[in-house]
């Protein structure tokens, strides 16, 4: 397959001069075009450039602000509020960030809510920046009802992702990431796409029925992992990100967009902790501790999660990111001609 080579610079100014053109404020473009490329860069195709035209779509729609500025709001304790504004998610977990940082190393623990925002991106992209300045991290979000409950047929849950950092210092911080669903939504996206079928098991059809029809599953409904363990964790993460934020639950996100062609509005969880606080007064060092954990899962041949995402982006920092003419295409498309090239 014949591919074109960029350096992460220079895909990311592109991806950001796509968001620019196209009426999104510099620094709202900036910070969407910089998670989009660590998407790419790390490999994780469905959340990479592939996101570029879906977050056009919900902009060319009129249901995500291109001008909104996050605001600080008050909050008290631990707790750091920010507003999106009905902007993109990006800007505001950067506005809000420092503060963040600051007070869950002052206080021990904050939890970072953000209102009014469309996520696009991988939850991993928070969870990482925090366990680097040291903290251990939790991060989740509702999305669009399109996941049945376990023992039901049709949406009411969303894919209700959830992320999870620990420091490790001197090495790349160990991460999860993943969806309350069989599989993220973007993979089922990218198999209609392709004309790939999908396995059995991740979806039911309109009728309830299950499919392998990707297309069949996007208008019917995606089944939790684990059946109700899956199902249960997604209903805690509605509660937690949702209700308990004061914000959208699946179900009206899907309602707001009419439908789940376009990406959610929610809101969203970002929970920050200093190990060393929690720690206070034991004679143990927690990161020392977490080694010994994490070396024994790896001394049995197990792969830590994020590992293969850490070498993708080792080669791309040392080779470049690698895109297919496809992929190009559509990159000078939107540079082009903007949200004309974007279907409705």
């Amino acid at each position: 397959m014949t591919t074109i080579t960029m350096t992460i610079d220079e895909l990311e100014s592109r991806v950001g001069r796509i968001f620019s053109n196209c009426g999104v404020r510099a620094e709202t473009a900036a910070a969407v075009a910089g998670v989009i490329t660590a998407g790419e860069r790390d490999h994780c195709k469905s959340h990479g450039i592939y996101r570029v035209e879906g977050c056009l779509r919900v902009l060319k729609a009129g249901k995500v602000a291109p001008d909104a500025i996050p605001e600080m709001r008050p909050g008290e304790g631990p707790i750091v509020r920010v507003s999106a504004g009905g902007g993109y998610a990006s800007p505001a977990y950067e506005m809000a960030r420092p503060t963040l940082i600051e007070r869950a190393r002052r206080q021990g623990f904050a939890a970072l809510v953000i209102n009014d925002c469309v996520h696009f991106s991988a939850l991993w992209y928070e969870v990482e920046d925090l366990a680097n300045e040291g903290l251990a991290a939790l991060s989740m979000c509702p999305s669009h009802a399109a996941m049945a409950p376990s023992g039901g047929r049709a949406p009411l849950l969303g894919t209700n992702p959830f992320a999870f950092g620990w420091p490790r210092p001197g090495k790349e911080p160990y991460v999860f990431d993943f969806a309350t669903t069989q599989v993220a939504r973007g993979d089922i996206e990218l198999h209609e796409r392709e004309g790939k079928a999908l396995p059995e098991g991740w979806a039911v059809d309109p009728a309830g029925q299950p499919t392998t029809d990707p297309s069949a599953a996007l208008s019917g409904a995606m089944l939790p992992f684990g059946q109700h363990k899956g199902s249960a964790i997604a209903t805690m993460i509605e509660l937690l990100a949702g209700a308990m934020l004061g914000d959208f639950m699946s179900q009206e996100a899907r309602d707001f967009m009419d439908g789940t062609r376009l990406l959610p509005r929610h809101g969203a969880l970002i929970l920050a902790f200093d190990p060393n606080a929690f720690s206070q007064g034991r004679d143990r060092d927690p990161l020392a501790e977490g080694e010994k954990l994490l070396q024994g899962i790896a001394d049995q041949g197990a792969r830590l999660p994020s590992q293969r995402r850490y070498a993708a982006r080792r080669m791309a920092q040392a080779e470049g990111i690698r895109l297919s003419m496809e992929e190009v295409a559509l990159l000078d498309r939107l540079e082009a001609e903007g949200l004309k090239a974007v279907g409705d």
